[in-house]
């Protein structure tokens, strides 16, 4: 791909790899080898690709553990595994002719996939070498099998070439790094104490930046130093897009890519390497001569970390921006959920205080046996509403005016959040050279190449690679939306299991009678049942993910962001009903159509569900906290111990291998090896969103969910960055300037927990029911209990029914009252003026908040003006040559062109042959148009 290589590097390349034509040196009984340990194709019958061999581990290595090739100079950016089973030992044993037949076909189905692999593995080495890279060898031999492990590196050439192609930035000018976290400076200013500060050594130093040009090289800060210039990440950015886009076999069936043999099994890995290991030395080192990786175990990873900042910087310089991104968004969510907590607690304190002096709870536990109340089942006998007292008391627990406050409250916190969330957003976009960053074209997945029916143009590209038809793909698409529907059908049969069940053990309770059971029962039902519905959730929620994955695969979506968008948009629809569905169904069913004595209604022959003796907010309250914060416990344990599993697992099985070794100290290309591949941040972007759903959806019933949701993300932030430093093994750095698609799915729960806040007040809080009657009938709320239970109607009573009272506003005929329209309007208005007001304020802030900082607006100023001087400082040579042209006349501009034309830039060039162009020196530019291409 490069046009030329200095002598430098043509010599590194020779003593690295070259060409050996020796067959004789093939030993027979290891597979890809030869005598001196170099790497040797043993496909046999393949006479069009030349035999390749590349430098293997043989002799003296003066670092064994190191990322370096054997010279000790060489950096290792990628390593390439894959494994090769031994031939086992023939038996003879008595076979019938089918048997020996079946055998010898299975043997030669074997023999033919292993050469058309090696053939595959072969062809895209030697591309890779004539693209540049520079290879070593090692291998790993058992009993068994023997893994081999294919060390790449980019020359400074390649890595010139490619940082061009790929617009990496390049620095000009050094400035102090800013200051990422706002509770920093504010507690600066003031000058108290900042516990959660704490010197992270070797933070990377702030540029500006512009894109990279090998013509301006010079003008780079850096540029010198070829060993350094360029970060490990950029480095494993470049080899990674050198290992995607080489052909492995034929172009026109786009056998090109990594990804693909990964797929095929050719390879079994391909990953960059952790900078050394994580563990930190026994005897005391200097915080500045730790490596990377241990800096962030060190600083970031370990539990005694919690309250400290999390070291961005570094944290970008050795994951890449995506992955960056995701962990300052997580921190910046849980600094804000920290007052969301405080107000919470105070509001759930303030409820825990006032608990005894609610007028209504008051009543209910000094009406003694005024009160005798309907049964609320079939085959239940009548209950006085006094033995619930302490249930009414809980319930204000839940229901009181703070909790309106806090609602209203959690709705502005959320847009605000999101819009400070931009802020930094923007911040941290341009500290990481990305905020005008796009994706190139993508290429097609690998698994869409290889099952796509036919081949089309690219129309961008102008290339032909697979194509699958749109009305196809349509067509799947409306069937796996079908799938989707059947599946919310399914936890909604899961639902109405969960509620016959409850419904079950309230009547088994009450008939056990035992006072306590009977008083109780639907307090025992509703959480037993919410444990049920908890286990089906999370059993629904993996069988859909599968189930979604693959769904998606079959849909056929071309590259790897709309794969991806897909996957997200099917997942976070199922999971949102299914982890919502049973709270909507208590804050707006349950209780709604129960009728009323001698006209109850049914369900199955059930009859159907009333909120319990505290009212429907407490019963919301216990689901929340069962579903969310079970969820949360169960997810750690995941996070904490299927990692370690499964590191585990990996070490058992390689150590096998490596047991054979005479090196007894593993090499570091082998401990990465052991490492379990990088899952991403989809699970992890998932788990968080549903938590944002559940402390702003339903805030208004469950005030310490902010509370518990912060406890979880302090937990959750070093187990994700222990998997990433010590469990994973290093994903390669990908570029990102935000958290993407699901920024929008953030922004539309914000909008919606408006909403459901509003429904929530309106018609599941006793707040409007108590507001109005304190309006229209009595102030001190005297009263008020008698005044919302109704007497059951007469035709209940003449069919041998005791008189009794239930809750409803009804008059003694069964008929609603004219106070019910009243209340239906008050909600109904309170309604639509809540979202009204509300929407209104959050449209002024975020119209007050600009996405952008007006500092970042200047620095981005700055960084372009420094560009601008960067890459046009001889601009002014290129107007003098201008003059000149016009000057001389038309008869000579095109010998100066000619002459000149090799000093100039070649953007600049072309400018200037337009301008002849303009000038009606037609002939002339043609003069230049072939000079430039000489």
């Amino acid at each position: 791909m490069l046009q030329s290589e200095s002598y430098e590097t043509q010599k590194n390349r020779n003593v690295l790899t070259y060409l050996e034509k020796d067959t004789s040196r093939v030993v027979m009984d290891t597979y890809g080898s030869v005598q001196n340990g170099g790497y040797r194709s043993t496909v046999y019958g393949d006479e069009d690709d030349e035999d390749l061999c590349i430098n293997s581990n043989s002799g003296y290595s003066p670092d064994c553990r190191g990322n370096y090739f054997n010279d000790g100079i060489t950096k290792i950016d990628f390593v390439l595994v894959w494994e090769v089973k031994k031939k086992k030992s023939k038996r003879q044993k008595v076979r019938s002719t089918y048997q020996e037949m079946e055998r010898e076909e299975k043997d030669s189905a074997k023999i033919n996939l292993f050469n058309k692999h090696e053939k595959w593995r072969n062809k895209f080495v030697k591309n890779l070498q004539n693209a540049g890279l520079l290879m070593e060898k090692d291998t790993t031999v058992s009993e068994k099998k023997s893994i081999h492990y294919l060390k790449v590196s980019a020359p400074w050439d390649v890595l010139v070439y490619y940082a061009e192609e790929l617009s990496l930035r390049a620095p000009l000018q050094a400035q102090p790094n800013p200051c990422m976290n706002m509770s920093e400076a504010i507690l600066g200013k003031l000058s108290i104490p900042n516990m959660m500060t704490e010197y992270v050594p070797n933070r990377p130093v702030d540029y500006y930046t512009c894109p990279f040009r090998k013509s301006k090289l010079d003008k780079f800060l850096g540029s010198k130093n070829h060993e350094s210039y360029f970060t490990n990440t950029q480095r494993h950015r470049i080899v990674y897009e050198i290992l995607a886009t080489t052909v492995y076999g034929k172009r026109k069936r786009t056998q090109i890519g990594i990804d693909r043999l990964l797929n095929e099994n050719v390879f079994a890995s391909a990953f960059p390497l952790h900078e050394g290991s994580y563990e930190l030395p026994d005897y005391d080192v200097p915080p500045e001569n730790l490596n990377p990786r241990q800096s962030l175990y060190k600083y970031w990873a370990r539990w005694s970390k919690w309250y400290r900042y999390q070291p961005l910087d570094h944290i970008r310089e050795y994951f890449g921006e995506k992955i960056a991104i995701y962990f300052a968004w997580l921190g910046f969510y849980t600094t804000w959920l920290l007052p969301a907590a405080i107000v919470g607690t105070l509001v759930f304190i303030s409820g825990l205080m006032s608990m005894n002096t609610s007028k209504p709870a008051e009543e209910i536990c000094n009406s003694s046996n005024q009160y005798l109340m309907c049964p609320l089942c079939d085959t239940c006998d009548t209950w006085n509403i006094s033995e619930i007292c302490s249930m009414a008391k809980l319930g204000y627990l839940f229901d009181h005016p703070g909790t309106v406050f806090f609602s209203i409250f959690m709705s502005f916190w959320a847009v605000t959040f999101l819009e400070y969330w931009k802020r930094k957003n923007a911040t941290l976009a341009h500290h990481w050279d990305s905020i005008n960053f796009e994706e190139e074209e993508e290429r097609p997945r690998p698994e869409f190449a290889a099952r796509a029916p036919m081949m089309e143009q690219n129309p961008v590209t102008g290339i032909k690679e697979p194509y699958f038809p749109e009305k196809d793909r349509l067509s799947r698409i409306i069937t796996g939306s079908m799938v989707i529907i059947i599946m919310l059908f399914v936890v909604m049969i899961f639902l109405v299991t969960v509620i016959m069940y409850r419904g079950i053990i309230s009547v088994m309770m009450y008939h056990t009678g035992n006072a306590i059971l009977m008083t109780q029962a639907g307090n025992i039902a509703n959480i037993s049942s919410s444990l049920v519905n908890l286990i089906l959730i999370l059993l629904m929620g993996q069988v859909y993910t599968s189930l979604a994955e693959k769904l998606t695969r079959w849909e056929m979506h071309r590259t790897q962001t709309q794969f991806e968008d897909a996957l997200t948009f099917k997942v976070f629809v199922f999971q949102f009903v299914n982890f919502y569905s049973s709270p909507f169904y208590v804050a707006f069913v349950k209780g709604r159509f129960v009728g009323y004595p001698g006209h109850y209604g049914k369900l199955f022959g059930m009859r159907n569900e009333d909120c319990g003796s505290g009212g429907c907010l407490i019963e919301l309250a216990q689901q929340l906290f069962i579903i969310m914060v079970g969820k949360q416990i169960i997810g750690n344990i995941e996070e904490f111990a299927i990692p370690k599993l499964k590191a585990w697992r990996q070490k058992r099985k390689l150590a096998i291998v490596r047991g054979s070794q005479i090196c007894q100290e593993p090499k570091r290309w082998e401990d990465d090896n052991e490492l379990i591949p990088s899952e991403g941040l989809f699970d992890e972007y998932l788990e968080m969103v549903l938590q944002f759903g559940f402390i702003t959806i339903f805030v208004a019933a469950f005030p310490l969910a902010p509370l518990f949701a912060l406890l979880n993300n302090w937990v959750e932030i070093r187990l994700d960055a222990q998997k990433f430093v010590c469990e994973y093994r290093r994903p390669v750095a990908e570029r990102a300037q935000d958290i993407g698609v699901w920024f929008n799915i953030l922004e539309a729960l914000a909008q919606l927990s408006v909403i459901i806040n509003a429904f929530l007040i309106a018609f599941t809080s006793e707040f409007l029911p108590r507001l109005l009657y304190q309006y229209e009938y009595n102030v001190h709320m005297d009263g008020y209990i008698n005044f919302t239970l109704a007497y059951a109607p007469n035709s209940y009573v003449q069919s041998n029914h005791t008189t009794c009272r239930y809750k409803a506003f009804r008059d003694p005929d069964g008929n609603l009252m004219l106070f019910y329209w009243k209340l239906l309007a008050v909600r109904l208005g309170f309604i639509i003026a809540f979202e009204h007001v509300v929407f209104f304020i959050l449209r002024i802030i975020d119209w007050m908040v600009p996405d952008i900082p007006e500092s970042l607006e200047v620095k981005m100023k700055r960084e372009r003006y420094l560009a601008k001087q960067a890459l046009a400082d001889n601009q002014d040579v290129y107007l003098s040559w201008l003059s000149l042209f016009i000057v001389l006349g038309m008869s000579r501009s095109w010998l100066v062109c000619h002459s000149f034309m090799f000093s100039l830039m070649r953007e600049q060039c072309h400018q200037l042959t337009e301008l002849l162009l303009w000038l009606d020196g037609i002939k002339y530019a043609t003069f230049c148009h072939a000079s430039l291409n000489l």
